[in-house]
Order: structure tokens, then C-alpha cells, then sequence
């Protein structure tokens, strides 16, 4: 079914984009990897075409950057310019202070990376699949994007902006052959918490003490599952959550 099926991920160099491509290559598909970190794209590109023999297109793309995010969709090689499936990806989270404390810098990248450079991917790459009448987007949600937790407000606010911008796609383009789909997941373990704690190994570590959270290749399984229904079927949403995980407040921390 994904069989040469152009599939652009951002944010693949790390976490649940690089496990999505995995997901998509082991299904035969070709893949642009998108990334800030180009050495880490160039080293999974080579791990894939090893593994599984895919053909792929790497962008060192900051998505945050709006004219770059253009210039990049609008230069793809002829044999790239049709995406079949946009994974929107990219994403952080910057401290975990009350909204009065946090760092400003903070706020704009979190703003500026989950929801704007959702916008601009999503705004450069729609149009084709919208002339074609074929395509599919999925947006990399959270358990963030419907409940709210202390020190988090900005990072679950861009999330819940992203459930509402998700929403609106769906609407703006009933009519055509577009699908449109979000997976929110719970607590994965990723450098999520490293990025967020801005290096800090011991604090990123302490969150996933003693409790077992979602893995990348459990939220990629998810999104393989959403692009791999028929083409009258869309999995609007799913909401991806440990066993142990209740809510975004409540996780029982029985070991690992």
C-alpha cells in the first residue's frame, strides 16, 4: 500500500520521526528527511537504504524558518515534488516553570517550532496534494494538546493550538480526497525531556523513573496505522497512551 509513496517527515533526525521512518521504509516507501541536524539525517538515510533498500531525500530544514520552508518544498527534484503523506513532527518543549518565570526564548521556540512550523510545512505542501486530489497529513499531537499540567502551559498550549489547527484542516478540505489525521500520545521516551531540561542528563532521566512509558516505535506504529487504511477510511485521531499512564496528571510508577 505505501509502495513508493513519497512520504516527507520533519523533525526525522531523532525520537518519533526517525522511528516513523523506519516504520515507512520497512513498507517500501521513498522518504524526504527533514531535520535541523544534517549529519544525523545523512547517517539515517544510509542506515535505511542498507536496511531496507530506501530510496531518500534529506533537507536540513529548519521549519521555524518560513521562506526556507518554502524554498525547500518548491526545489524538490521532479521525482520528489509528489507528496503522498506529510508527517508533521517537529516539535519541543523548553522548562517546566510557571508561565510569570519561564524564559521568553523558551516560549517563542516552542510557539514557533509546534505551531508555526506546522503552518509553514503544512502551507507549502497541502496545495499539491489539494491539485491532485490525493494525500494524507498527520500531525504529531500530545496528551498535552487536551490536558493541561503545572509549568507547562505554553508547551500545551502550541499543542492545543495544533489539535485546533488539525480540526480546521479537516474541515477546510472536506471535499477533496485529502485525509487528515493526529496521533497524541502520552509519555514517550525520547530526548524530549533532555531538550526540555536543556541537556540536563540527571532531571531528563528522573521522569521516566521507575515507570514504563510509550516508546518512539510505539507512536510511529500508530501513524503507519493511520496512512495504511483504505483511501475511504480516515483515523481522525488517536490518542496513544502508556498502560500505566491515566491522564497527563497520573502515572503509576510500578517499576521498569
Amino acid at each position: 500500500m505505501l509502495k513508493d509513496k513519497v512520504v516527507l517527515i520533519t523533525g526525522a533526525s531523532a525520537g518519533i520521526g526517525r522511528a516513523t521512518a523506519r516504520a515507512f521504509a520497512r513498507e517500501g516507501a521513498r522518504l524526504i528527511l527533514a531535520a535541523r541536524r544534517l549529519n544525523r539525517l545523512l547517517e539515517l538515510a544510509k542506515e535505511l537504504g542498507e536496511t531496507f533498500g530506501t530510496d531518500s531525500h534529506v533537507l536540513e530544514l529548519d521549519v521555524r524558518d518560513r521562506e526556507a520552508v518554502e524554498a525547500a518544498i518548491q526545489g524538490l527534484p521532479p521525482a520528489w515534488k509528489e507528496i503522498d503523506i506529510l508527517v508533521n513532527n517537529a516539535g519541543l518543549s523548553r522548562g517546566l516553570d510557571k508561565v510569570h518565570e519561564g524564559e521568553p526564548t523558551g516560549y517563542d521556540e516552542m510557539i514557533d517550532t509546534n505551531l508555526k512550523g506546522l503552518l509553514w510545512v503544512s502551507r507549502a505542501v497541502i496545495p499539491g496534494m489539494v491539485e491532485r486530489d490525493r494525500g494524507h497529513v498527520i500531525n504529531i499531537g500530545s496528551i498535552a494538546g487536551r490536558q493541561v499540567y503545572p509549568g507547562g502551559s505554553v508547551y500545551c498550549a502550541t499543542k492545543h493550538a495544533v489539535r485546533a489547527v488539525t480540526e480546521g484542516m479537516r474541515l477546510d478540505l472536506n471535499g477533496t480526497r485529502v485525509r487528515v489525521s493526529s496521533v497524541d500520545p502520552g509519555m514517550v521516551e525520547t530526548e524530549f525531556s533532555l531538550v526540555r531540561f536543556r541537556g540536563d542528563r540527571k532531571r531528563a532521566d528522573a521522569v521516566y523513573k521507575d515507570f514504563p512509558p510509550l516508546e518512539a516505535e510505539d507512536v510511529a506504529e500508530a501513524v503507519l496505522f493511520c496512512a495504511t487504511r483504505p483511501p475511504h477510511v480516515n483515523v481522525q485521531e488517536i490518542l496513544l497512551m502508556p498502560t500505566d499512564q491515566a491522564s497527563v496528571h497520573l502515572h503509576f510508577k510500578r517499576g521498569r
